[in-house]
């Protein structure tokens, strides 16, 4: 079994690492190359160093930018593993209707992010008309627990599945 695991190896890894050079590193490899260059398309791009580094740590919507999205990160990853541990520990426990629950959690998961994203701008269109106040008026603020709430919305589900698992798995006396 060992011998032919061996021999077939190639064959079955070949097709993955072609697709993944492909769609991943050959991209990525030229994205590293052109942030050195100046370059109107691909094929007129001329190296010019670190100056495209030095001229966006110095413009001030970059840096807000970066901390914006630094923030986003750090209180998304936070709120949302405390929510599906959470969420985790209560589903499982013995409950009438745990599996049903699972699965409403998980369901918007399952929607692609452009549909999710289709919904989301319904319901709040449909919600600040009520308060006479278009969508796009919202302030940034406004607009940071909007997209908080969207990403946890989606991704709670998920990462209760995997608390789930890893719970069953955990001896009850530690719990």
């Amino acid at each position: 079994m060992q011998k032919a695991i061996k021999r077939y190896f190639p064959v079955f890894v070949l097709p993955t690492l072609i697709a993944f050079t492909i769609g991943f590193l050959a991209p990525f490899v030229l994205g590293v190359y052109l942030s050195f260059c100046k370059f109107t398309t691909v094929t007129d791009a001329k190296f010019i160093g670190l100056s495209n580094y030095a001229k966006i740590l110095g413009d001030g919507d970059f840096l807000h930018s970066l901390w914006f999205t630094a923030l986003f990160t750090i209180v998304t990853v936070l709120l949302i593993n405390i929510f599906a541990f959470a969420v985790a520990m209560l589903l499982t426990k013995n409950i009438k209707g745990t599996n049903i629950f699972r699965t409403v959690f998980f369901m918007p998961n399952l929607i692609g992010g452009i549909v999710l994203g289709y919904i989301w701008q319904t319901l709040l269109n449909g919600l600040l008309s009520k308060w006479g106040q278009p969508l796009l008026s919202l302030s940034a603020k406004n607009g940071f627990i909007g997209m908080l709430i969207l990403l946890m919305w989606q991704q709670i589900g998920y990462m209760m599945i995997i608390y789930i698992a890893g719970l069953n798995n955990v001896s009850p006396d530690l719990i």
